[in-house]
């Protein structure tokens, strides 16, 4: 008999003992949850996917519209060797702003320089097509070759079109991939006229040999 109520109340420890086990475990996943869920809720994690995220038109910074032909229909595209182009190394990572240099030249812009420059930072994070109202279309032209590239229109006088490469670029756009822009330039949404940007006040150009 005694033997009997040993094995019942070994069994009953057992029981005790893994019932402790499981609400151990759940105490633990639930303290897991708990934190997951106040990291989700104060967006420490953000579980919203990047490819739905709302990405302003020309990333949030106001932009001139393209020229028009006297009807007002959209003009076409300028050819590559009509843009004067400078570009600038905005990374730390030496040899970035040659190796764009050297593949722009392939594409037949015309460069301004022998080679690349230095930006006066080495942490520009977007990459940024820089130009004057004189060249709002080459402007125009010389980003459909950037995925990641925002226009920003300064007081310069002349045609020089900046290139300044930023901690985003990756990669230019691939002769396919433009294609699909068509034949006609196609205004940034929200663009404004040339007197509205005037309006608003443009950056100062840095100094720079002008061209023609």
């Amino acid at each position: 008999m005694v033997e009997h109520m040993d094995e019942r109340e070994a069994r009953r420890e057992y029981i005790r003992h893994r019932q402790r086990i499981v609400f151990a475990i759940a105490g633990a996943v639930m303290a897991v949850v708990l934190v997951f869920a106040t990291l989700v809720y104060t967006k420490v994690i953000d579980l919203q996917p990047d490819t739905v995220k709302t990405v302003q038109p020309n990333y949030g910074v106001k932009a001139p519209c393209a020229a028009k032909n006297q009807d007002g229909t959209p003009m076409k595209w300028p050819a590559n060797d009509t843009t004067k182009v400078r570009v600038l190394n905005g990374t730390e990572f030496m040899g970035l702003g040659n190796a764009v240099y050297e593949e722009l030249q392939n594409r037949h812009f015309t460069m301004a320089e022998l080679q690349a420059g230095n930006y006066t930072s080495n942490k520009v994070d977007r990459t940024m097509i820089v130009f004057g109202e004189q060249a709002i279309n080459n402007a125009y032209a010389l980003a459909r070759n950037f995925s990641d590239a925002e226009l920003v229109m300064d007081d310069r006088p002349d045609r020089l079109v900046d290139v300044v490469i930023g901690n985003t670029f990756n990669n230019l756009r691939s002769d396919k991939e433009m294609k699909k822009d068509g034949d006609a330039i196609k205004d940034i949404e929200g663009c404004l006229s040339v007197d509205q940007m005037k309006k608003q006040g443009l950056p100062k150009a840095p100094e720079h040999t002008l061209i023609d």
